[in-house]
């Protein structure tokens, strides 16, 4: 039986995201603006870097010693408002706005088609370099669906105001009694519980005004079961984390009348490094026929360019006169082996997957799970040929 006729679609959430949206209408004034470098990135860098061994990992896990960044400068202010621009168009919203159980409103597979601008700026070398700089490893986009997905919040000027009343109520409170009762105003309800990422790195970007918003940072689960906060960014500023293998969720902001983030998905440009990248929590939110061939396509031409450098140098050992190691070709032939097992794992027939849902984890508060071990490779990082 398929699991089609199983699981039942889950509850989707109501967007209230629409006045806001359309008052956003005939303000564009950068239709014809092309992405410069040298005008649209202001890159100021990260006051510090979090490393996998900070918070109880070692350096092996995942591909790049780096946990995540505090946040730093990315783009100018310009450039925000051209991001906006071409999310918030009319043609977006309407072809390629997803809902699931855990988010109202998701914008996600445009980039290619609607936004050149936002397109350009992920696949720039030089935002590349930046990106890469901080990682410890030199990254590209995962696939183009995942490029520029924007996540949306908005409440009303009531809702904001009333939140804002309240956190100075709490903090007023918090100073009489010297904190005794703790922070009230700083929420540690999630916007979505606690996962790990598809991808192996992320670089979420703040694309709204944060001035009077509360909270909004990103928690971080420790090898040890703590939970370590990381501040969220301002407009223009983004934080790069290796989501793949650290269970985190993001905080609710209080205060602020919208909040609408960018995440752009990474992954190592070598194809001669793992890639743990997985399907598993985009697939109920995407169009599959696009993400089953962008996904299905770079990991073919991951497995060619691999083929074809070992088998390079199968002959040129030959010509040469040296042995054939055996256990040498078996070895790559079964970690490619597992690199088709999991490639083919992850491409779940479309009347198997249930349209709106996203899964999350539900982690004990004394222990966070491992960071996953993908069966493609039996150590880290390491060098396929």
């Amino acid at each position: 039986m398929a699991t089609a006729t199983v699981l039942a679609t889950p509850a989707l959430p109501k967007a209230t995201f629409k006045p806001i949206i359309q008052n956003q209408n005939g303000k564009r004034k950068l239709q014809n603006v092309s992405f410069d470098p040298r005008e649209h990135l202001t890159y100021e860098q990260p006051e510090g870097v979090i490393m996998m061994k900070d918070i109880g990992y070692s350096e092996d896990t995942g591909v790049s010693p780096v946990a995540v960044s505090q946040p730093f400068r990315l783009f100018s202010t310009e450039c925000i408002q051209k991001f906006r621009d071409e999310v918030l168009s009319d043609q977006v919203m309407k072809d390629c706005l997803y809902k699931s159980n855990l988010a109202a409103c998701q914008i996600r597979g445009y980039a290619t088609k609607y936004a050149p601008f936002i397109y350009d700026a992920w696949h720039n070398p030089e935002t590349l370099a930046t990106i890469s700089k901080i990682a410890g490893v030199d990254l590209i986009p995962n696939i183009n669906f995942e490029v520029g997905h924007v996540n949306i919040s908005v409440k009303s000027e009531k809702q904001a105001s009333e939140e804002r009343a309240a956190v100075e109520r709490e903090r007023k409170s918090y100073a009489e009694d010297e904190g005794i009762a703790g922070c009230p105003w700083e929420d540690d309800k999630p916007v979505v519980g606690w996962h790990t990422d598809s991808y192996p790195f992320v670089c979420v970007t703040m694309l709204s005004d944060c001035t009077n918003m509360v909270g909004g940072e990103t928690a971080l689960r420790t090898a040890d079961g703590d939970v370590m906060k990381v501040r969220g960014p301002q407009m223009g500023c983004a934080v790069v984390m290796q989501g793949r293998y650290i269970t985190h969720q993001a905080l609710r902001a209080l205060g602020a009348q919208e909040r609408i983030t960018m995440v752009t998905s990474f992954r190592p440009k070598s194809p001669f490094l793992a890639d743990d990248s997985v399907l598993t929590t985009v697939r109920g939110i995407s169009d599959l026929s696009e993400l089953y061939y962008e996904y299905g396509r770079y990991r073919l031409e991951m497995l060619e360019e691999r083929i074809r450098v070992q088998l390079k140098h199968l002959r040129e050992a030959h010509t040469a006169g040296k042995k054939t190691y055996t256990k040498a070709i078996k070895l790559f032939l079964e970690e490619q082996e597992r690199f088709i097992h999991r490639t083919n794992e992850e491409l779940v027939p479309d009347e198997d997957v249930v349209a709106g849902r996203q899964p999350e984890l539900d982690i004990p508060n004394e222990k966070t799970p491992s960071p996953p071990v993908d069966v493609e490779r039996s150590s880290k990082r390491v060098k396929v040929a």
